[in-house]
């Protein structure tokens, strides 16, 4: 017995001592290098405990409140003082933290063949999305983006019609008194089922109306066929994609240890959704597309002629099914709680959408691009996504010993040193709300700000460099079409909501949504 204890204890001695060398040759190395090149160490965040545990639980304290993006503010703002860089540890693995826009373009474009998304984020969302535009790297990823660029052209992009039926359906969820206003209403999970129904005909060729499906019972038909087809409960689909969406959330904040959140309902759901995915793969595999004449164009066929790989095909999909579905939701929730505090804006912004596109019942001319054109709905909804963007918190991995541009030396403008293998978080929540850069009311929604306003890499609604969103037009036709048709509706707008900026509550998993967009409308006279 005393043999098996000396040897565990020479072993767990020689293990020690293995990292401790590998750790002092590994800084001694890095060191060398960094010297070399004229980097210096960025401001460190200081712990209490070892391995970071403290910073750790304060981040999971706040997501239990769903105050993240306030967490990644106070850190920067206040903890760290205003440092726009700094490096902590975490388990003994160097995390950098940026806000500032030049390291920033960095990591995504003047050094963009230095950095990757990773293996740790391809590990989580691979039981999800499997192998695509958001978990590729190199030449995967080189063949994604090829295979998806011409999805996203204007004609596809301009699709106001499709966009029409689904508002349609919205409205049947908002009834209207007899003074002529709708009762109390959560605009959020509204919104998410509007756009899971637009995605899925987008995407798939027909809608799962998810928004018809939590009608009364005697308005259900329009899913019939199709629920029959797949054999599926279509509303539980598009509960399962929520549910799933915000574990790969929580398995994100695991880091690399991910792996330890799976539970049996995460499984089960990525397995529903492959499932209905699978059913219009096969369909499109066994459908003759190149001499199918007209129709209306649908995202899977035209990946098919591409690819005959049903798993390739399935894991596109759902890596733009996330992307196309869920910010635009955000997008519209934020705009909705913004104007229910703002109701001066609401009705500048109703005016201007009347002189444009004329009345709900007489619309006039809305297409790509006048709502293009349409100078202060485009105001409102990049004010929009500079106070609420939809991925508050990104990342890249180094695959390769490199360096960012500043943040390092005592006074915070050497270059940094950022050794092959190093997480670099790029927070855009906190950047979009620097005082330095956007005046001293940048907490302050204000259209205005945009007037004549020319933005760099200090505004990432949509990411940059060459993974720029491809869909960005697309979530902001949609958005604006939908925030114009419910400003012909209605002319009014009160806020019933409880939170305000101070206390804000965020739906965080990939991307962010308010908490809840309580409130109510009046419907306009005709």
């Amino acid at each position: 017995m005393l043999h098996i204890v000396a040897l565990v204890f020479a072993v767990a001695l020689i293990y020690i001592l293995d990292v401790a060398v590998v750790s002092y040759f590994k800084g001694w190395r890095y060191n060398r290098k960094a010297a070399a090149w004229g980097c210096k160490p960025a401001a460190l965040r200081p712990h209490k405990y070892p391995g970071g545990l403290d910073m750790i639980m304060d981040a999971i304290r706040a997501d239990k409140r769903h105050q993240i993006p306030n967490f990644f503010e106070d850190l920067f703002f206040n903890k760290m003082k205003n440092i726009d860089t700094f490096r902590q540890y975490i388990f003994g693995d160097l995390i950098i933290a940026t806000v500032n826009p030049e390291n920033i373009k960095a990591l995504l474009a003047k050094k963009f063949e230095d950095f990757d998304l990773g293996e740790v984020r391809r590990g989580n969302f691979w039981p999800f999305l499997g192998n695509g535009i958001f978990t590729a790297d190199g030449q995967d990823w080189t063949h994604s983006r090829a295979q998806l660029r011409p999805q996203f052209t204007r004609n596809q992009v301009a699709d106001l019609e499709l966009e029409e039926k689904h508002v349609k359906d919205l409205l049947r969820h908002l009834p209207i008194d007899s003074t002529g206003w709708t009762g109390k209403v959560n605009l959020q999970p509204i919104f998410f089922r509007l756009t899971l129904d637009s995605a899925t005909e987008f995407l798939f060729g027909e809608s799962v109306h998810s928004q018809i499906s939590t009608l009364p019972p005697t308005a259900r038909t329009e899913n019939d066929d199709l629920a029959n087809a797949t054999g599926l409960d279509l509303v539980e689909v598009g509960r399962a994609f929520d549910r799933a969406t915000h574990a790969l959330g929580k398995r994100a904040r695991l880091a690399k240890y991910y792996w330890l959140y799976n539970p049996k309902q995460f499984r089960d759901d990525c397995n529903l959704i492959h499932r209905f995915a699978d059913f219009f793969v096969k369909r499109a595999l066994n459908t003759d597309l190149e001499h199918t004449d007209g129709g209306k164009y649908v995202f899977l066929n035209e990946i098919a002629k591409a690819t005959c790989d049903p798993i390739e095909i399935r894991s596109q999909l759902l890596n733009i099914f996330l992307a196309g579905r869920d910010t635009t939701a955000g997008l519209l929730g934020w705009v909705f709680w913004v104007l229910a505090r703002h109701p001066y804006i609401f009705e500048k912004l109703r005016q201007i959408v009347l002189a444009n596109f004329g009345t709900y019942e007489s619309p006039r001319d809305i297409s790509f691009a006048t709502l293009k054109a349409c100078s202060y709905l485009q105001h409102v909804m990049s004010e929009t996504l500079r106070l609420y963007p939809s991925v508050p918190l990104n990342s890249r991995r180094a695959n390769k010993d490199t360096m960012i541009p500043t943040g390092g030396g005592l006074d915070g403008s050497s270059p940094i040193f950022v050794p092959k293998g190093t997480q670099v978080d790029y927070a855009v929540h906190v950047m979009h709300r620097r005082k330095d850069i956007w005046g001293d009311d940048a907490l302050e929604f204000k259209p205005e700000r945009w007037v004549g306003r020319k933005t760099g890499w200090e505004f990432l609604p949509f990411n940059g460099g060459p993974r720029i969103c491809l869909g960005q037009q697309f979530a902001l036709t949609e958005a604006g079409y939908v925030i114009v048709r419910l400003l012909q509706k209605f002319d009014k707008i009160e806020n019933l909501g409880h939170t305000t900026e101070k206390d804000l509550l965020y739906q965080y998993s990939v991307t962010t949504a308010p908490w809840e967009v309580t409130l109510r409308m009046r419907v306009a006279e005709a």
